[in-house]
């Protein structure tokens, strides 16, 4: 099982306030858990007018797999135009088998 975790700095340059902001963040994160059914959600810079953090975590059997559906994620993100990326830090977690520790199958 391999985890991909993503975190984005986002800047919001038309955001004058932060329910603005806010609204820009709902329509992301609203678009991409319906499209990818990922877990997402704003983790820093949550009083921030322009800039936001946001997390997001997918999960697969295959590296090459999980690593494609981060970027086509990340892609989505920059294509909506709401917002501008800033940064973004990937990470992939690879678990053992759980034959491997001896744990039965269900």
């Amino acid at each position: 099982m391999v985890v991909g975790v993503c975190r984005l700095a986002l800047y919001f340059p038309e955001s004058g306030s932060l329910k603005t902001k806010r609204q820009g963040l709902r329509r992301i994160i609203d678009r991409v858990r319906a499209k990818f059914n990922a877990a997402i959600a704003e983790v820093s810079d949550q009083d921030a007018w322009q800039r936001a953090g946001v997390a997001f975590a997918v999960v697969g059997n295959e590296g090459r797999h999980v690593q494609s559906m981060v970027d086509h994620i990340v892609s989505f993100v920059e294509g909506l135009y709401v917002a501008q990326l800033l940064d973004r830090q990937v990470e992939l977690v690879t678990y053992a088998d759980e034959e491997r520790f001896g744990a039965e199958p269900l």
